[in-house]
């Protein structure tokens, strides 16, 4: 394996060699050599359910034994989608998985729909790996981000600050904007709230443009039942999500309007060309379906995320009392069970004052700190978060480790 992993994000999310998990407990891992670490990054959300759950292995065996995959729909198939749109207002759903694979269908479906071409993102967003998905601004330009991503693959792709609802209409006036790809808030560099009326006005102003609303929940469907859709009243044309609602088994999923899914309505004598192109040989298999039936049912429940908020609420005021202890003036975030670090008296609210107010050398310094200590800290693009199985104590140590840190940091400075 080049580097030693099976995945490269497997070393390049981090500073240090990465570490070879054996097994998962709730809200612990393990290492191969006994080690053992509170988990506050979560895998990224996508174990927010915690490890080795038990409703989730038993629903996982059984269907194992049952069969794993058949290139056809199962019963699960239709309680999952009544599930989601019971949560999150949609009907019509489709699944991939992972939530790159939602997002590329979702501008599909959105271009199949609008007959544009045009996909408005906001800078600082994270939907997937996809080539066009991979944009970055470069002197007020759109350009690909990373190797490999040819040099064209952005030529359809705007870029604009979050929150900043002038440049999106300067966007959308253009009249080729087929979809508005938003995260309900930002999380990729951080936590980016957005502003008061913001997410009415972008509806506003998509449905005003003729172009469609696609909302990106992948990583804040963690705020609560329904994510940050159900939490703010909502109203997108296609959401996109993945990570947790599996319990970490892949699955990806969007749903629709009735409208907009009528463009995938099949018609027999249409030809592959014709139609949409979505789908994958291992897209809607029952054993993912069948984590997510149980995941939804018995494990994502209501009172999980009271919990989780609440926790994440404590971890927030403890990282902002501590830092102030310490005479630096810092805030964290606050997004339900999720926290984080701006390193400055302000919160950002677009991308450009995130980078600027975030010390990037110095949380990788704090992350293998804490990660020596037994607890593992979230991705520096990210932040600490609760998932389900987190506890009081939990979150007590991660703090009483962060204090040790930073009372190590001032201790050598004077």
């Amino acid at each position: 394996m080049p580097n030693g992993v099976p995945t490269s994000w497997m070393v390049t999310l981090y500073d240090h060699p990465p570490i070879v998990v054996k097994s998962g407990n709730g809200a612990t891992f393990t290492d191969i050599d006994g080690n053992a670490y509170f988990d506050f990054n979560l895998a990224d959300t996508s174990m927010f359910t915690g490890h080795a759950v038990e409703a989730i292995v038993r629903a996982v065996v059984e269907q194992a034994r049952a069969g794993t995959q058949f290139l056809l729909p199962v019963e699960d198939s239709v309680e999952v989608s009544v599930e989601l749109a019971r949560r999150f207002g949609l009907p019509l759903w489709q699944f991939t998985l992972s939530a790159t694979q939602a997002n590329t269908e979702a501008i599909r479906v959105a271009r199949a729909f609008t007959e544009r071409s045009g996909v408005l993102m906001f800078d600082g967003k994270y939907h997937g790996h996809a080539d066009e998905l991979l944009g970055e601004l470069d002197a007020g330009r759109v350009a690909p981000e990373g190797l490999g991503v040819p040099a064209d693959a952005t030529r359809h792709v705007r870029l604009v600050q979050y929150n900043d609802l002038e440049a999106v209409q300067a966007e959308l006036s253009k009249g080729d904007v087929a979809c508005v790809l938003v995260e309900a808030a930002v999380t990729n560099c951080g936590v980016i709230q957005p502003a008061e009326g913001f997410h009415t006005a972008l509806r506003q102003l998509a449905s005003e443009n003729g172009a469609l609303l696609v909302v990106d929940e992948t990583h804040t469907l963690v705020a609560g039942p329904g994510g940050l859709t159900g939490r703010w009243g909502l109203h997108p044309d296609i959401l996109v999500m993945g990570k947790s609602i599996a319990g970490g088994i892949p699955l990806g999923a969007y749903g629709m309007t009735a409208a907009v899914a009528r463009v995938l309505d099949h018609r027999p004598s249409a030809s592959f060309g014709e139609e949409v192109a979505t789908g994958g040989t291992l897209f809607g298999n029952p054993l993912s379906l069948a984590a997510a039936r149980v995941t939804l049912a018995e494990v994502l429940t209501d009172d999980t995320y009271v919990h989780t908020a609440t926790l994440g609420r404590s971890l927030a005021d403890g990282i902002e009392a501590i830092a102030t202890e310490h005479g630096f003036g810092w805030r964290a975030h606050r997004l339900f069970n999720r926290s984080g670090y701006t390193h400055a008296p302000e919160l950002p609210s677009n991308a450009l004052e995130a980078r600027a107010t975030f010390d990037r050398e110095l949380y990788n310094l704090q992350r293998l700190y804490m990660a020596n200590r037994g607890v593992w800290d979230a991705i520096d693009s990210a932040g600490p978060a609760c998932g389900i199985q987190s506890s009081k104590t939990d979150v007590a140590r991660y703090l009483e480790v962060f204090d040790g840190f930073l009372h190590d940091v001032t201790h050598r400075r004077s």
